[in-house]
């Protein structure tokens, strides 16, 4: 089967048209639109941040960086939602776990490639 780039460039445009909002978990956040295990509390205050998705090419979209605020925790999951918070989880994946001994920052520069 041939797929066209034009089709995979449609279908990432339209994965990444459901939100821009990322974020971290420290379980698998499950499969439902209300992730478990986010990240929540410090000082400053973890919360999901937006990223800009590129125009892409070749089925790949790009998301400018985003730095969480986040607590000491392992983290090893990283969340796409719709909103800034609450029940709008639409994808998550699994991460190297980052082990974060204090507070501090963690950068996420998202990318998804549909094929």
């Amino acid at each position: 089967m041939v797929t066209c780039t034009a089709t995979l460039n449609t279908l990432a445009a339209d994965y990444v048209g459901l939100g821009s909002w990322i974020g971290l978990a420290t379980a698998s956040p499950g499969t439902t639109n209300a992730p478990t295990g986010e990240a929540s509390s410090g000082s400053p205050a973890y919360a999901r941040l937006a990223t800009t998705w590129s125009a892409g090419s070749t089925g790949v979209q790009n998301g400018t960086a985003v730095t969480l605020n986040v607590s000491a925790a392992t983290y090893t999951y990283m969340l796409v939602a719709s909103s800034s918070s609450g029940n709008a989880m639409y994808d998550n994946v699994s991460i190297t776990s980052v082990v974060m001994g204090a507070q501090g920052q963690i950068v996420v520069t998202p990318t998804f490639t549909q094929t």
